[in-house]
């Protein structure tokens, strides 16, 4: 089942929501600051893609500079990206079918604000990273 759902997502919103992330990441990824940055939104990224049987949960190791990270993060590619989140939500809200994935864009905006510190793994094994 969760391959289905990502097939549909791929097709609906998750390629261009991919390439959302896949650009935020090249931009930042030009300043050797912002190489931290982009790489979170490469990761992202691919869970964007696929995101149906996978999770994100929070890292117990993060601390401090996750933080100050997460709102250089959020000026700097977070707001425009969890935007598109919104968008693409409201937009598959609109039939019937595509509400749950109208849902999932939605659980993908506390990710796309605030992805320093955070992990993501399978559904099979949501408290590996503890």
């Amino acid at each position: 089942m969760k391959t289905i759902l990502n097939v549909i997502w791929l097709v609906l919103s998750g390629f261009w929501l991919f390439l959302g992330y896949l650009l935020a990441g090249v931009l930042l990824c030009i300043t050797i600051i912002g190489i931290p940055f982009g790489v979170a939104s490469f990761r992202i990224g691919v869970y964007a893609l696929w995101p149906f049987g996978y999770t994100t949960v929070e890292r117990g190791d993060a601390g401090a500079p996750s933080c100050v990270g997460n709102v250089l993060w959020l000026v700097l590619a977070g707001w425009w990206l969890a935007l598109a989140h919104i968008f693409t939500g409201i937009a598959l809200c609109v039939t019937i079918i595509g509400i749950p994935f109208g849902i999932a864009n939605f659980k993908l905006i506390p990710v796309s604000l605030m992805p320093l510190g955070r992990e993501i793994v399978s559904t099979d094994r949501p408290f590996a990273a503890r």
